[in-house]
């Protein structure tokens, strides 16, 4: 009977403590702790440390690319300031010296950047409204600017008081009610078809340029004529609104030189006839 109790210890035992064993698994844990788990939950714990390591993907911007927010804006239709801003001899014809913006596509409603080296600009029949200080602050080489047929309505005062070496400026058909200061070696100053007043035209602003010799004020709207340096050979007035001229209008006042019968004594010619 002894025998039969000790035979069912060493069957039933082993079996009782292989049955685990079929649906368990022994797990390194911690510094060789063993830990024995089920298969969901090392199923589940695998998925975990497999999500925690998972690497994450950098994102890297190219900044050499456009982002779509920024594709967005630059549509067709965008007015982009660089446009407007292309270099000069791409809009109007570059020749040594000389710059030709005649009716440029699309309009040019400022003065272009100029080469430095500008000599001469003809910047005629545009729709350029101002004219700034900065303009030409640059182009010291300028001896003739001719501005004629645009919308200039104002010029700031010193947009040409620097140009030493300006003798030609043409500001025919615009805007203008006032001259600005100008350059004392101008020999030629052409403003017909303006809105000049006599207001907007300083009472010294000619007198002082001692080379002018060629001065067009026709078709404006002055009330009286400006007081002229004795170099002008060349002086036109014509439809204007003057009503009165004095013995010193177009002589030197104060030299007993001129035997004055009238106004016109001093000069060289009388132009008579119609002026359209």
């Amino acid at each position: 009977m002894m025998d039969l109790r000790i035979l069912l210890f060493f069957v039933t035992v082993p079996w009782i403590f292989c049955e685990p064993a079929r649906t368990s698994k022994v797990v390194p844990k911690h510094k060789g702790i063993l830990k024995i788990v089920d298969d969901e939950e090392l199923i589940s714990e695998s998925r975990i440390v497999m999500e925690a390591k998972k690497p994450k993907k950098k994102v890297i911007v190219n900044t050499d690319y456009d982002s779509p927010a920024d594709t967005e804006d630059e549509s067709p239709g965008a007015d982009h300031k660089d446009d407007k801003e292309l270099p000069t001899c791409l809009m109007c014809v570059c020749l040594t010296g000389s710059v030709y913006c005649e009716e440029v596509s699309p309009d040019m409603t400022t003065v272009p950047a100029l080469p430095r080296e500008t000599a001469y600009l003809y910047a005629r029949f545009n729709k350029i409204t101002k004219i700034t200080n900065r303009d030409f602050a640059d182009i010291a080489t300028l001896r003739r600017i001719d501005l004629t047929g645009n919308l200039i309505s104002e010029i700031e005062d010193g947009a040409f008081s620097k140009l030493n070496q300006l003798e030609e400026l043409t500001l025919a058909e615009n805007k203008l009610v006032k001259l600005p200061m100008l350059p004392a070696k101008l020999v030629s100053l052409n403003a017909n078809h303006n809105l000049l007043k006599t207001k907007g035209v300083k009472a010294n602003i000619f007198k002082k340029l001692t080379r002018l010799a060629y001065l067009y004020l026709g078709d404006n709207v002055l009330e009286a004529v400006p007081l002229l340096p004795e170099s002008l050979r060349v002086v036109h007035l014509h439809n204007n609104n003057i009503t009165s001229l004095t013995d010193d209008t177009f002589c030197k006042g104060n030299n007993t030189h001129y035997i004055r019968y009238n106004s016109f004594i001093c000069l060289r010619a009388l132009p008579i006839g119609h002026y359209k």
